[in-house]
């Protein structure tokens, strides 16, 4: 176990991609100062990104796994800290325990991501269902997929329809189940929703829409599922991908503010001067960022920050690209209190949909299809999310 020192300049708690991203930009700029990581799990570098498209690729949990701790840590200049589940931390005094003892900061960051939402379903099938949120969550899948035929997945968003286009590529029958009329409802228009259906029905999936699970019992050869729409439907194994909520529990403990995540101002500060947060955690200006590319320019400003130059978070348009390769997608979410209207034009190459202002600014765009080409195109049209 990596030696522990009484106080560290910089303790950022957590190593997936926010904490190690930040360590590495933070090491740009600053290297001199003691940096800590912290983590509950054994602190190899992976992208988590690629967890829902490992099958199709026939990625075991150890190669998508890069580096280890220890070669973090070396890379970095730093102590990674595994096996490690903060429960407390003292603001007042600045300090964790780690491993039972207190170790004292000048500076901490909450980069600790976001849990699965648990649902409420009865029956001895539930504690057996899987999630796959981190490596070892996909290790665990992994194995536990072997002989399997038919995977019940609930939830028909990103994570859900990112999941059901890799195991129907791997040839494993798919069912989706989930109370949206459509996949992807909450991101896409109608005819984008659709053209994915379609293309994801084309390979086997099959679609249990406008109903939830109510009850999982356990069989012979798997799980039963019992829909709240009177349905029941037979799986060897059962993946919620009912959406990610911040983990905020740490910081209101410790007497930070918190909404829907953790709040933080445009330095990415926390409501304690000493506590900065970001990644998936955090809420920024009234809105949840849980994609890559606010973390990576978060990460960026927020090392200048900690180096002693103060620096807010600048967020251009970022749009996402949904790994369903049976239909490819880029969306370009407009903001929650935009005022306009969609346009969009479905053909043969896929589906185009424009979210423009009355005055005719693009705020958003869905893309599909061969029309994922224009991404760029349109990107660079659009205003930045936080300018």
């Amino acid at each position: 176990m990596t030696a522990i020192a009484d106080q560290y300049n910089l303790i950022i708690l957590g190593t997936g991609l926010a904490g190690y991203t930040l360590a590495r930009d933070f090491r740009k700029h600053d290297t001199t100062r003691s940096l800590a990581l912290v983590t509950r799990d054994d602190g190899a570098w992976y992208s988590k990104p690629m967890l829902s498209n490992a099958l199709a690729k026939d990625k075991t949990a150890s190669e998508l796994a890069t580096r280890t701790a220890d070669e973090m840590a070396a890379s970095l200049d730093a102590s990674v800290i595994t096996g490690c589940n903060i429960t407390d931390i003292n603001t007042d005094k600045k300090y964790l325990i780690i491993h039972e003892r207190k170790v004292y900061f000048d500076t901490l960051v909450l980069c600790h991501g976001a849990s699965q939402i648990t649902l409420p379903i009865d029956g001895d099938g539930t504690a057996d269902v899987l999630s796959v949120n981190s490596l070892d969550d996909y290790a665990l899948f992994r194995d536990r997929l072997d002989g399997v035929g038919h995977v019940a997945i609930m939830g028909p968003g990103l994570i859900g329809c990112e999941f059901a286009n890799d195991l129907a590529n791997v040839g494993i029958q798919v069912s989706v189940i989930g109370p949206d009329s459509a996949p992807l409802e909450r991101l896409l228009p109608p005819e984008a929703s659709a053209a994915l259906k379609t293309a994801l029905s084309s390979l086997g999936v099959s679609w249990h829409l406008e109903t939830v699970v109510d009850h999982i019992t356990r069989t012979n050869t798997g799980y039963r599922l019992t829909l709240a729409d009177g349905h029941t439907l037979e799986a060897g194994q059962v993946l919620s991908a009912a959406g990610l909520r911040p983990n905020i529990a740490l910081a209101q403990s410790a007497g930070l503010k918190t909404g829907r995540g953790i709040l933080v101002d445009r330095h990415l500060c926390t409501s304690h001067p000493d506590v900065y947060a970001l990644g998936d955690c955090i809420e920024l200006g009234g809105r949840l960022l849980p994609y890559v590319l606010p973390i990576m320019h978060g990460s960026k400003a927020l090392a200048q920050t900690l180096s002693g130059s103060p620096t807010p978070v600048v967020l251009p348009a970022m749009p996402v690209a949904i790994k369903t390769p049976a239909h490819s997608i880029v969306v370009a979410s407009p903001p929650p209190d935009a005022q306009g209207d969609w346009t969009t034009t479905s053909d043969d190459h896929g589906v185009r949909a424009l979210y423009e202002s009355a005055d005719g600014l693009l705020l958003g765009f869905v893309l599909t299809g061969q029309h994922v080409k224009e991404k760029m195109k349109l990107e660079r049209t659009m205003p930045a999310v936080l300018s």
